[in-house]
């Protein structure tokens, strides 16, 4: 069920295409560029571009992609091109690109931090790409992060896929974000399919990194906003809320705006 009870897909489908025209508008660009990763949140933000009628370029960005992932981009792009005169894709295989980088940095002893920092330097270069093809076509960026990725648990990796123009879903949780899905006609298969981030070269899921799904997630959300503690919980959900609340609190300095070092009027 999603997060509201009055949720509307319609109405909020229209108020953020017209949202996004507006912006476009004002930002005087011609359209908006998006990366497709084969998952839900990308599949529905290019949807919601492609709705405006500007053109809106889909970009596959491969490193060592699972073969799942790359088959529900692929099917999806095409899907949304058959339907929308306005949808174009491209693609750039990063995966030379991050090997030549990897050949030029220094091995760890600590094997976890390499892989991780790998991964987040994976959503880096996908994130210096879509702002070629941004520039190079006059278009936004647009984000496909979610209400619990970006101002839940931080999940997302800054100057990365946290480095975007524009975040059309960034207020919807993803059990709103699968109702928009439905509404808009995206592939059953990317639907159904794990949430993932693709960083790892491997089919591990969202899930796996977390240890709670999106459901339970986006309930520990809302506990927490509701001024709920981890004693008023026990069992499953104790456990959900402890992990939602360790989440937040380790991913803040990716939420709040960069620490800016401000000198004393007296000393300048």
């Amino acid at each position: 069920m999603p997060y509201s009870a009055t949720f509307n897909t319609e109405q909020v489908t229209n108020y953020i295409v017209n949202w996004l025209s507006r912006y476009a508008e004002n930002a005087k660009v011609k359209g908006f560029v998006v990366g497709i990763s084969g998952g839900i949140d990308s599949a529905v933000t290019s949807t919601l571009c492609a709705r405006t009628g500007l053109p809106t370029l889909c970009v596959e960005m491969p490193i060592h992609q699972a073969e799942s992932h790359v088959s529900r981009a692929r099917e999806h792009i095409a899907s949304l091109k058959e339907r929308y005169s306005n949808v174009s894709g491209t693609l750039a295989d990063l995966t030379p690109v991050f090997e030549t980088l990897r050949q030029q940095v220094p091995v760890t002893e600590n094997r976890h931090l390499q892989d991780l920092t790998l991964a987040n330097t994976r959503a880096r270069l996908r994130m210096a790409t879509l702002y070629y093809f941004a520039g190079i076509n006059s278009a936004l960026v647009a984000g496909t992060g979610n209400k619990v990725e970006d101002f839940g648990v931080g999940f997302f990796t800054k100057y990365g896929d946290g480095g975007v123009d524009i975040s059309p879903i960034a207020d919807l949780v993803k059990s709103e974000v699968r109702e928009l899905a439905r509404y808009l006609g995206v592939p059953q298969s990317i639907i159904e399919a794990r949430p993932t981030d693709g960083l790892f070269g491997d089919d591990r899921s969202d899930e796996d990194q977390l240890g709670a799904s999106y459901d339970e997630l986006e309930w520990a959300m809302k506990a927490m906003g509701e001024g709920k503690t981890e004693n008023d919980f026990d069992g499953r959900q104790k456990d959900v809320f402890n992990i939602y609340k360790r989440l937040n609190a380790a991913n803040q300095h990716k939420m709040i705006p960069i620490p800016v070092c401000k000198i004393p009027e007296n000393l300048k």
